[in-house]
């Protein structure tokens, strides 16, 4: 496995030079964790909804269509999303505000549900903030196995535009782990993830930088 500074060369030789990578892996402003667990549940669960509905369909399309999301599913309210009965979610299928797919509708049900048993541990917010880089793996196994539809890399790419440091392993991400010997093939096991975790756990010590700045610098140098 090389070094981060050799990977960031390579990252930085395709980008026309340091100074061009650079403004590309800061360009996404991350939070403190004050900040992180300041932002209120409604938001995450709003964020983390729109992720769900994004996978397989255009990014584009959710978008516009968001601030009927927002109004068919009361602004993301947990205790009215969790109560959702069988009358709301059989209008919400027939709601063309929205985007009318059953499983990922009852996702909103499922994961305000969740939300609601982590004001156990502080909430939602509290929870992502406090999570430490080292075990992100976790995090997003707590999200898969407490949450609905929260697998793949769709906690991975909300927990990115929500301000998390995070690693996000998208098809290039894949590819330089592959390369380093990380993983040969994408990680779907838990051992894999660990293997992932364990790299990204050296370039930090390494490097001093974030998962999403060291994620990104991985994304640009393939």
């Amino acid at each position: 496995m090389r070094s981060f500074n050799e990977i960031y060369q390579i990252a930085a030789k395709r980008k026309g030079g340091a100074e061009v990578l650079e403004t590309i892996v800061t360009s996404h402003q991350m939070k403190p964790p004050a900040e992180l667990a300041a932002i209120p549940e409604d938001r995450w669960l709003s964020e983390l909804s729109k992720f769900v509905f994004r996978t397989g369909l255009n990014w584009k399309v959710i978008e516009t269509k968001w601030p009927g999301f927002e109004a068919a599913f009361y602004r993301f309210d947990l205790g009215k999303c969790a109560m959702m009965d069988d009358e709301m979610f059989d209008s919400l299928l027939t709601d063309t505000r929205i985007v009318r797919h059953g499983a990922k509708i009852a996702s909103v049900r499922d994961n305000a549900a969740f939300f609601l048993e982590l004001r156990e541990r502080g909430g939602i917010g509290k929870v992502v903030a406090d999570w430490p880089d080292e075990d992100f793996i976790g995090l997003l196994d707590l999200l898969k196995s407490g949450g609905a539809r929260l697998g793949g890399s769709t906690a991975q790419y909300a927990l990115r535009f929500m301000g998390k440091s995070s690693f996000i392993l998208s098809k290039d991400v894949v590819a330089r782990l592959v390369a380093e010997g990380v993983i040969d093939k994408p990680p779907t096991s838990k051992t894999a993830m660990k293997k992932v975790q364990a790299a990204f756990n050296q370039w930090q010590l390494e490097s001093g930088r974030s998962l999403t700045e060291i994620s990104r610098v991985l994304a640009n140098s393939c």
